[in-house]
């Protein structure tokens, strides 16, 4: 897992596919997390199957990772900690704004978070155009309807303000950290803070359920958190804040699948809407990751930059001659 900063440096221009690959992954791995636990939240509550599954998940992820808590800055923990109270705070939110709003608005509310980091991270006006082609791409797909109320209306847009702090601490604890060693301190934090509903709803959990929770939470955090951690370490949070609306569009995609559900004309369209901007998106990603490469290319060998390279002296011209020596290349460009 530590091969993504290399990666990135190595192949700079196929990064963001790989980034959009992972989200797209990541993605499908929470769809099917949800359709194998669906059968326990009759039984133990949405919220109870969060709980006892992120608990789950940052077991898997402490036997694997084994990550040392020893030798980080107090900037490194803060990163660590708020990542894991955005993880918490997301499924609480959003399962509460489930519970007073149709599925459809909870869902773009949800998305406007990390939708918005994308859009405050673009540099040129023009490409705003992408996250809204973006948002209403999700709302076709949504289809929100009526029944919006006041308090779900917060906890919508609370589930988006952590959504949103989720996608930029994952670059923060990502470049601050080795390979995925804060993301599994993350999820940790995020278990214990989730531990009050995990604790009632275990007593609930028969031997045939645990088997389920495992299944879900590798799936729905370990596979899932692990891959958003690394699209955003290998691309950027602009790139995979606007990727995340393959979200809805995974479940439109499996309910039709699995469940046989019809995709009418308006969730086609917003299909291909959401799945056209992330193309664009990862194609301008690439294109500049390949300029910005091009312009900082290694020099030939035997040149140093910012330095002229000493004449050899059989070569030196007559003292009769003046020569004016080309000005040395700049050892790097900036784009404007």
């Amino acid at each position: 897992m530590t091969l993504a900063r290399p990666l990135r440096a190595a192949h700079p221009h196929l990064a963001p596919l790989l980034g959009g690959l992972f989200v797209l992954v990541g993605s499908l791995s929470i769809q099917l997390s949800a359709a194998v636990a669906s059968d326990l939240f009759d039984t133990v509550g949405p919220l109870g199957v969060s709980g006892l599954r992120m608990a789950v998940a940052a077991v898997v992820l402490l036997v694997l990772v084994r990550p040392s808590v020893r030798g980080r800055s107090r900037r490194a923990w803060t990163g660590i900690v708020l990542y894991g109270v955005a993880m918490a705070a997301m499924n609480v939110l959003f399962y509460n704004a489930v519970a007073h709003l149709p599925l459809g608005i909870a869902v773009t509310l949800e998305f406007l978070g990390p939708l918005t980091v994308a859009a405050v991270a673009t540099t040129r006006r023009r490409e705003l155009l992408l996250p809204a082609l973006t948002l209403v791409g999700v709302l076709l797909v949504s289809s929100p309807g009526g029944g919006l109320t006041l308090l779900g209306l917060v906890f919508g847009l609370g589930a988006a303000i952590a959504f949103g702090g989720y996608t930029v601490l994952a670059g923060r604890v990502g470049g601050d950290t080795d390979g995925l060693d804060g993301l599994a301190l993350s999820v940790l934090v995020g278990a214990v803070l989730l531990s009050p509903f995990s604790v009632h709803a275990a007593p609930r959990v028969d031997g045939g359920g645990w088997g389920v929770l495992a299944l879900s939470a590798v799936l729905g955090v370990v596979v899932a958190f692990s891959l958003d951690f690394l699209a955003v370490r290998i691309t950027s949070v602009r790139v995979v804040g606007t990727l995340f609306a393959v979200d809805p569009v995974m479940g439109a995609l499996v309910g039709a699948v699995a469940l046989g559900q019809t995709l009418t004309a308006g969730v086609v369209l917003g299909i291909v809407l959401v799945v056209g901007s992330g193309a664009v998106v990862i194609w301008l990603a690439g294109r500049r990751a390949a300029e910005l490469g091009a312009d900082q290319a290694p020099p030939a060998a035997g040149v140093v930059p910012g330095v002229v390279p000493a004449v050899p002296p059989t070569s030196l011209p007559a003292p009769a001659q003046t020569v004016s020596p080309e000005p040395a290349p700049p050892s790097g460009a900036s784009r404007s």
